[in-house]
């Protein structure tokens, strides 16, 4: 019965008041290791390969259809391996594998990890924000991140493989589809994410660090871009399982 309630039994909504998203540029090799065997690394120029790390903070997150004030207000940090899958039915989905999740609260991990396959773990979040800068920091995660609020014209990371914005676009988050795998059952779990309005905007990172990312051990890896969006509903369909052949 447990088994069952990870698989996102039901449709679940939020508010995202805040999403901010680093892509970082793998070669593709390094990264195939990281994903099961049912998917595919969805790669840029057939060289590259991509890895996401997205800080949201939701609020009122809760089952579809409860009212507002039964919802919970969390800090998420997902770390996502763009990929794709072919479905049975031969269509190729293209969507995000979660290697680690985060949340500031305890309740989001305990109900978390009862209902999908994300692992979360409980950090501490630190937030800074004026006029001219927004910091978001851990003591115990180790990381911290300092991007630019001033410049509205942002050129691309230096080192980032994309010609433009437009390019660095695709590879920005979140995809519509993420999946989790059981290797013992041949099982994919589908879960589609449905937005509206979602028109991210480029930003300047001024610093970064995060130590799960050194903990790979990934070489020659480049910040590819980097993008925030603010205020845009956001809702999960409950979860699709497919027997992979």
């Amino acid at each position: 019965m447990l088994s069952l309630l990870k698989n996102h039994p039901f449709a679940v909504e939020a508010f995202f008041e805040s999403s901010l998203v680093l892509t970082f540029a793998v070669p593709k090799e390094q990264l195939a290791a990281f994903i099961p065997e049912c998917l595919q690394l969805d790669t840029f120029n057939d060289k590259w390969a991509f890895i996401a790390i997205a800080m949201v903070q939701t609020k009122n997150l809760r089952p579809k259809g409860f009212p507002e004030f039964m919802g919970n207000n969390f800090f998420l940090i997902g770390y996502r391996i763009f990929v794709r899958y072919t479905t049975n039915a031969g269509k190729n989905l293209r969507g995000l594998y979660i290697i680690k999740s985060e949340t500031d609260k305890k309740k989001m991990q305990f109900l978390g990890n009862i209902f999908t396959h994300y692992n979360y773990a409980t950090t501490d979040i630190r937030q800074k924000e004026n006029a001219n800068s927004r910091e978001i920091s851990s003591v115990r995660s180790k990381f911290k991140i300092i991007i630019d609020k001033t410049q509205e014209e942002v050129s691309l990371p230096d080192g980032s493989p994309f010609a433009d914005w437009k390019e660095a676009r695709r590879f920005a988050g979140p995809l519509p589809f993420t999946f989790s795998y059981n290797s013992k059952t041949k099982e994919v779990l589908i879960i589609e994410g449905v937005r509206q309005q979602w028109v991210p905007g480029p930003v300047k990172v001024i610093y970064y660090e995060f130590d799960f990312l050194n903990s790979l051990q990934l070489e020659n890896i480049a910040l590819a871009n980097t993008f925030v969006i603010k205020n845009i509903p956001y809702f999960w369909k409950k979860g699709k399982i497919e027997l992979w052949k």
